[in-house]
């Protein structure tokens, strides 16, 4: 790599540094009117709260020359600068504010010039006054937990309706089939100020297994622990040098259960940054472990053989952010073994909830298909991480990555060099650029080009077909002493989806072709090359910002690309059955949760106790914790209760109140959301505590629906359910759901449904309808009181106007005297006029 031209590097003394600074806080006297921070008259009694300080100057980085070719040797001048301006940041304070009023945090003397300090208010009012100080902000310490979620969906307010989150699921045990389960994690330890009491639910009836490595498993938090590996045993087989036990070597598992159920304000640390604090949706439920997937797979066996014994231990919830990926061969996935199993742990009055699936946005690719478990689907929340590039001309580039800056020496700009562009010399014909460009091999590039550079690394091939990892683009990193890298998406392959992954050099991955063209012009545009087309000189620089700080948008929830989306099938011939999939929305993107550090599968979180991760296995725990909630407060629900109460009170609008979009294939390209993308909507907990009405159905009523079903053959219902087959429902839509799906309408069709009043006193009822295309809706009665603990019985006719091509859709409404509101989504298909 030939060195670029010399700059003259002017720097000032140490006297006229110091003369320029003072004389600027001598002579700039004017206060400051500061929108941000809300100053009371001094007085006692005040909280403190930190204050980011920007004083009047510039720091070290403004007098380093603009192209300098190395920034790892900064100038004594800018060394004594940044002492000087700390010196001067203490002076400051020192002259504003009372001596034990205040406490200087940090000094900022490299990118800028100013401070954090922890003060009072009226200190903060006078320190804004004093000379010098450009601009003072409280700082908002955005909290980014799980963990963020509870905050996001209103829990606080819950959890103080039952004292607290010291108490927020007392008493509910959730049962977790995955992974296992990280034991020794501080989201599951025992408080000592707040234990968990050995006979707060004596009809539960757990068992916990030993483990070598980590000792007693359960500990008043966990109260269960058991794995189940026969199945994995046979087939795969599991590594025999493993000790076969509920640990979690994944850290899936691990995940799941802190969503649901973990301690409160547990810190999150990952890489040595805080991200936050991380608490479960019912922090004090109780959690028990069933571990059937190893990091070699799991077998439907073992997941059925878990949830048998869930159903035996007496699990209130239980959580199946696992299941099988495809319907099964030669009979409708409603009557195989995992469904039917799952139908009678709802038998047992065990709420079930299910990952929706992974394979979003193409339709009829849920995983989730029987009525009587809940399935969740992902959506996003208002925080979000993101990470920039900024090029030297300017140009700021937006990306993703957990990564601290690249310029944490004070230097902003670092060389830009190409992978391709680096290939080893002593090798260089015996290594391709295709090889080179994916920075997976050291031995690939020449350590003096790369060594302090901002390498481009490639995601090509080999990352698609799995042979490439961004572990070894980490490792490649760090042993060639990159400044930073960039994965870029390749232009001939497209775009590729990425997530926040902690990256422990600067680092930052740009999954838009259109973003990563703007980058690859500029770095042609800057490459000096002679006529071979060899760089004679790597002109570019550019500079990786923090992406380790969250950003807030109220435009959320909008539903995850990944997520499955209905309309609901039962077969390999995607047959489609009359119930809405999925069923609900909750948070799966970007979810901040415990982990284990063993990290079998994923090497990058290898030794973290927290990751980052997205997926409707994220989704599910949200709605499983909420369920446990409703179950400490209403212990006399069953699970059908529950999920209606769940349902009926969900929203449809995000944030701004404007309807919740969905991603498509392209995650920046949204379109409106229907229930097949969401279900009823986004979960509201506080609603969900006080319905009004409740859509109850039990296990009598799934056994109709699954004879009345059209692909369901009735002497298979008996075989797999030991139930005959009596006199069928007119229709699988009557099956009495918080929602209306009719797969194909055609003329006239009735359909019933019976709501129950939860609440204490009677209300009045009455009915408005949001008629869906082609479809004209009446309901009988329209206006109903319903007395405490009542049913009412209500009619509602479907008429085809209009013969469409697919489903279209609508909404129910009643609204009661007594302000509770219900809904009841439909997704109906009108295939024939009659």
């Amino acid at each position: 790599m030939t060195n670029s031209p010399e700059h003259s590097f002017l720097s000032p003394s140490l006297s006229q540094l110091r003369r320029y600074c003072t004389k600027v806080f001598a002579l700039l006297l004017l206060p400051l009117l500061l929108q941000a921070v809300s100053i009371p008259a001094p007085g006692a009694g005040e909280d403190r709260a930190i204050y980011l300080v920007h004083v009047e100057g510039d720091g070290p980085v403004a007098f380093e020359p603009e192209h300098a070719e190395k920034f790892s040797n900064r100038s004594g001048s800018s060394v004594s600068l940044a002492k000087n301006l700390v010196d001067l940041h203490d002076e400051l304070l020192q002259s504003s504010l009372a001596e034990g009023t205040y406490q200087k945090l940090y000094s900022f003397n490299h990118i800028f010039n100013g401070f954090a300090v922890h003060t009072t208010p009226s200190q903060a009012g006078r320190l804004a006054a004093a000379p010098g100080v450009k601009l003072l902000e409280r700082d908002r310490q955005a909290k980014l937990m799980t963990t963020y979620t509870p905050a996001f969906l209103g829990l606080p307010g819950v959890w103080a309706e039952g004292g607290g989150e010291k108490t927020a699921g007392e008493g509910v045990v959730i049962g977790i089939i995955d992974t296992g389960i990280n034991p020794a994690h501080p989201s599951f330890a025992n408080d000592p100020e707040n234990p968990f009491r050995p006979d707060w639910r004596p009809q539960f009836d757990g068992a916990c297994e030993m483990s070598s490595l980590a000792g007693a498993l359960c500990n008043g938090k966990i109260v269960s622990a058991r794995h189940f590996s026969a199945g994995a045993a046979a087939v795969f087989p599991l590594n025999a040098s493993r000790e076969l036990s509920p640990v979690d070597e994944v850290g899936h598992g691990t995940h799941v259960a802190s969503v649901a159920a973990g301690n409160w304000g547990v810190p999150v640390v990952v890489g040595g940054f805080k991200y936050g604090t991380a608490s479960g949706m019912a922090p004090r439920a109780r959690i028990a472990v069933y571990k059937a997937i190893y990091p070699e797979g799991g077998t439907t066996a073992d997941v059925i053989s878990a949830i048998d014994q869930a159903a035996q231990d007496g699990v209130h919830i239980l959580i199946l952010s696992i299941g099988p990926d495809e319907p099964p061969e030669g009979i409708p996935s409603l009557l195989s073994a995992f469904e039917i199993s799952l139908l009678f742990a709802r038998r047992a009055g065990i709420f079930v909830v299910q990952a929706g699936g992974n394979k979003g946005p193409s339709e009829s690719t849920t995983i989730s298909v029987s009525p009587w478990t809940v399935g969740a689907a992902a959506g996003t929340t208002d925080r979000k991480f993101q990470a920039t590039i900024k090029l030297d001309d300017g140009i700021i580039l937006q990306g993703v990555g957990l990564t601290g800056p690249s310029y944490k020496d004070g230097f902003p700009f670092k060389p830009l060099v190409a992978a391709k562009d680096a290939i080893a010399k002593q090798r260089g014909s015996q290594i391709s650029p295709a090889y080179a460009d994916e920075c997976q091999h050291p031995e690939a590039l020449e350590p003096a080009v790369v060594q302090g550079t901002i390498v481009i690394c490639n995601f090509s091939v080999g990352f698609f077909n799995g042979s490439s990892t961004v572990t070894s683009t980490l490792n490649t990193a760090k042993v060639l002493g990159f400044a930073g890298f960039i994965l870029v998406a390749n232009p001939i392959l497209g775009d590729f989806v990425a997530e926040p992954l902690p990256f422990t050099i600067p680092g930052i991955m740009i999954p838009k072709v259109s973003d990563v063209q703007i980058l690859l012009d500029y770095y042609e545009k800057t490459t000096y090359r002679d006529p071979e087309r060899t760089v004679t000189r790597y002109g570019g620089r550019a500079s990786i910002g923090e992406g380790r700080i969250a950003s807030f948008d109220e435009g959320a929830p909008v539903v995850a690309r990944f997520s499955s989306r209905g309309p609901d099938v039962v077969d390999r011939q995607m047959n489609a059955v009359d119930v809405l999939k999925p069923d609900i929305l909750a948070p799966g993107s970007q979810i901040w949760a415990a982990w284990s550090p063993i990290s079998a599968l994923e090497p990058i979180l290898r030794g973290e106790d927290f990751a980052l991760l997205s997926g409707t296995s994220m989704a599910a725990p949200h709605i499983a914790g909420i369920a446990a909630l409703i179950k400490q407060f209403k212990p006399t629900w069953d699970p059908s209760e529950i999920a209606s109460a769940i349902s009926t009170t969900a929203s449809g609008y995000d944030g701004n109140g404007i309807p919740i979009m969905s991603q498509g294939s392209d995650p920046q390209s949204l379109y409106p959301s229907t229930p097949f993308d969401r279900g009823a909507g986004l979960v509201n907990p506080s609603r969900a505590l006080n319905p009004g009405l409740v859509f109850p159905s039990g296990f009598k009523d799934y056994i109709s629906f699954l004879c009345s079903s059209p692909s369901v053959d009735r002497e298979m219902v008996k075989s797999t359910t030991n139930r005959a087959c009596g006199s069928p429902e007119s229709s699988p839509a009557d099956l009495n759901l918080p929602s209306i799906t009719i797969a194909s309408l055609r003329g006239l069709q009735m359909v019933r449904r019976r709501v129950k009043n939860m609440g204490d006193v009677p209300e009045t009822y009455l009915s408005s309808v949001r008629q869906p295309r082609g479809v004209r809706v009446y309901l009988k009665p329209s206006l109903f009181t319903i007395q405490p603990q009542g049913t009412q019985d209500i009619q509602i006719e479907l008429k085809v106007t209009e013969a469409l091509e697919g489903f279209s859709f609508g909404e129910i409404v009643l609204v009661g005297s007594l302000d509770h509101i219900v809904r009841l989504p439909m997704s109906i298909f009108p295939v024939a006029v009659i």
